[in-house]
């Protein structure tokens, strides 16, 4: 009976966070991007490989990521489409004769998956539920690469409880503030913050 209360609580605490487009920070914490014990991290934490050909392409991934999650957010098919574009080209400069052990068998892990996620939202504008359904996905392989290749920046974990036939999803954000890249305009403020990567 106490879990079936407390489960009961957590999702009205949920459907409260959608229904006021407010933020709840669940869980906030600094975890290390770093995974590999012959790569190098500022002190921050930061992944720095000390090669403009590993740090450029993963940065430019990054900002391609967040400008796809933008436009969805603005119901801006068109936007998205064209970041996803610009995803796969950042992906291509990504010279992997210099990334070894950890690094490298996620990369191998994760760049494929990622490639074909972008290219459906490149190759779709004008259909935003088809586009925000590989955004899932996307979004689970850049939170991947983000643990383990580090960001130039802080990034959020966010999550929306209501996409999916309320079966959830997550997206990684540059910003507390919820912007919902799969309920778009009709719901911008839905989601919670469920983690702080720097």
């Amino acid at each position: 009976m106490k879990s079936i209360t407390q489960g009961l609580v957590v999702l009205i605490l949920i459907l409260t966070a959608c229904n006021s487009n407010n933020t709840t920070e669940i869980n906030t914490h600094n975890d290390s991007a770093m995974v590999s014990t012959t790569d190098t991290s500022d002190a921050s934490g930061v992944y720095n490989s000390g090669n403009s050909k590993v740090d450029v392409p993963i940065k430019e991934m990054v900002d391609q990521y967040l400008r796809i999650k933008n436009a969805l957010a603005n119901d801006d098919s068109k936007g998205a489409a064209t970041a996803g574009n610009d995803f796969i080209i950042s992906m291509g400069k990504m010279d992997t004769t210099l990334i070894t052990g950890v690094q490298r068998n996620a990369w191998d892990d994760i760049s494929e998956d990622a490639k074909e996620m972008a290219a459906h939202i490149g190759a779709n504008a004008g259909k935003m539920e088809h586009q925000r359904e590989h955004f899932d996905m996307l979004s689970n392989d850049m939170y991947d690469m983000v643990k383990t290749f580090g960001s130039s920046q802080t990034l959020y974990k966010e999550f929306c409880p209501m996409y999916n036939e309320k079966k959830g999803a997550s997206w990684l954000s540059e910003s507390k503030e919820i912007k919902n890249p799969y309920m778009g305009k009709k719901m911008t403020g839905c989601g919670i913050i469920k983690e702080e990567i720097k």
